[in-house]
């Protein structure tokens, strides 16, 4: 999944566009953790490597980084609860989105969603998500939902396909 993200930042980069990434940024005690009686591992807490990106993850210089879930008693799946995700996109002129990563039934689902209810025309690369699988299937079932919901399912070699004819 990584090194084909990393070609779609390549050929956002090369064609000037920006780019996002958005992160959980967890204050040690937040609410999700099952030590706080929530359902999940202590995970991405602030500051520590677990909330670093991926180590091959390309990150350009110019990047824009969005930090959500920062706060100890909200829950935030989606890059845009919390954030300035969508006042940050429209003053870039952003129509469009193409998201990939972690994880397909929580964060990446909720994001696509709320790109949606925000007036973005919204693509999933398939192939550049996976899934926690909590319940067997339910990344499965989050693309069959955003489909749905009208989130266009795409892949990264489509992305770049794309990108490259408007070039020409």
């Amino acid at each position: 999944m990584v090194p084909r993200l990393n070609q779609v930042i390549e050929a956002f980069g090369r064609s000037s566009l920006p780019i996002f990434f958005t992160r959980d940024w967890h204050p040690s005690n937040h609410m999700s953790f099952k030590a706080q009686g929530g359902p999940w591992p202590e995970h991405c807490v602030q500051g520590t490597p677990g909330a670093e990106f991926h180590p091959g993850l390309v990150v350009p210089a110019g990047a824009e980084i969005v930090s959500k879930a920062d706060n100890p008693s909200t829950e935030a799946y989606s890059g845009f609860q919390g954030t300035d995700l969508a006042q940050r996109l429209e003053k870039l002129g952003v129509g469009e989105l193409f998201i990939g990563g972690l994880a397909t039934d929580y964060c990446v689902r909720e994001s696509a969603l709320d790109a949606l209810r925000a007036g973005l025309a919204t693509n999933v690369l398939r192939d550049c998500v996976m899934a926690v699988d909590a319940r067997p299937g339910d990344g499965h079932q989050a693309l069959v939902e955003m489909k749905r919901a009208g989130v266009k399912l795409t892949t990264s070699s489509e992305v770049i396909k794309r990108m490259a004819s408007t070039q020409q």
